[in-house]
């Protein structure tokens, strides 16, 4: 349910970077305005030479690995014949085209019409309600289908904002209430806001083994060393901090579940994840820090069920609460579990 209760730019926006600072590149190197084909001779002096290497002077602005995957797309011909593979040695006076078809990075900042489940609005900004496996912004492997391309079709003005008043963000599994800023304004206060501590992000979990009534984890964090998909507890790490609360326990084939609130003072990458698996707890289906799938759960089981802060306009304060989302709710079920009750003071 849903509940709206009365109550300097560069530094706002620096601290947005640092929410972002083990994400995704935002820029694309590529340049997606030329010509549709491109197409030269073979000089004697590329004789013998591989073809992607000359394809690198002949387009010098496309990336070799962008055109490695135009020849597997079949958008090159020499002598009007398809080229097949990036490594064909190439003979002089051959003619050699390519069709240049833009980077996908280059196409990523567009607007899509997507399912946002939009739960307020107003002119400053807006909260939505996030599915399980949507990105929030594009990045590899995903440079459509993202909140941002869906919001650049919402909101055509986001085009304007930085990482289009995305201030803070979900993992791709995770579901439920982010804030997205719709003014340059708002994106600022909201910034400085995530800097001071005083937007508030409250998430439920299903973790294994019994987790104690109470527990603070305050372990630094940082991207792994050996694996760059993870973030991992290291001395050299940032500061972080999540505050854990019990709100009940069961069994599933005779491994104990525990069901937690956890109440961020940090916004760390992947940070519920690590600390829970720091302390021995794994999410249920988090696979990538060591949990299994359960109760029929095919992503990790984190959901972002409050967020709470002051209008960074008004001053009026906020609160939103998003309900489990349909998978959460049947797992919760299945412990035989009551709906979550987030009454808690902070530790």
């Amino acid at each position: 349910m849903v509940q709206a209760t009365p109550a300097g730019q560069d530094t706002a926006l620096a601290t947005i970077d640092e929410e972002w600072s083990s994400g995704p590149d935002d820029a694309a190197s590529d340049v997606a305005e030329l010509p549709d084909v491109r197409g030269a001779q073979v000089e004697a002096d590329w004789h013998g030479h591989r073809l992607d290497r000359w394809l690198v002077q002949l387009a010098p602005e496309f990336s070799r690995n962008h055109l490695q995957t135009l020849i597997e797309r079949g958008c090159v011909t020499i002598d009007g014949q398809a080229a097949s593979s990036a490594s064909r040695k190439l003979l002089a006076g051959q003619m050699v085209r390519i069709e240049l078809l833009p980077t996908q990075e280059s196409q990523a900042f567009r607007a899509e019409k997507l399912p946002l489940n939009i739960i307020y609005e107003d002119a400053h900004l807006l909260v939505l309600n996030k599915a399980a496996g949507m990105v929030v912004h594009p990045a590899s492997g995903n440079w459509s289908g993202t909140v941002m391309n869906g919001l650049l079709a919402h909101h055509p003005a986001a085009a304007t904002l930085p990482r289009a008043g995305i201030v803070h963000r979900l993992d791709k599994d995770t579901t439920g209430v982010m804030v997205v800023g719709k003014t340059l304004e708002a994106v600022t206060s909201l910034g400085r806001m995530i800097a001071a501590r005083e937007v508030h992000r409250e998430y439920v979990a299903l973790a294994y083994g019994r987790v104690p009534e109470e527990m603070v984890v305050d372990v630094p964090l940082r991207r792994d060393l050996i694996s760059r998909i993870k973030m991992a507890v290291l001395a050299t790490g940032k500061p972080s901090r999540t505050d854990v609360y019990l709100l009940g326990q069961g069994e599933e084939d005779r491994r104990s579940i525990s069901a937690v609130h956890c109440v961020l003072h940090s916004g760390r990458t992947h940070q519920i994840r690590v600390h829970l698996a720091f302390k021995g707890h794994p999410l249920v289906a988090d696979a990538l820090y060591g949990g299994a799938p359960a109760l029929g759960l095919t992503r990790q089981a984190l959901h972002a069920i409050r967020l709470s802060f002051a209008h960074p306009i008004t001053g009026q304060a906020l609160q939103f609460d998003a309900p489990l989302p349909q998978d959460l709710a049947a797992a919760w079920a299945l412990l035989d579990l009551p709906e979550p009750n987030l009454q808690r003071s902070p530790l």
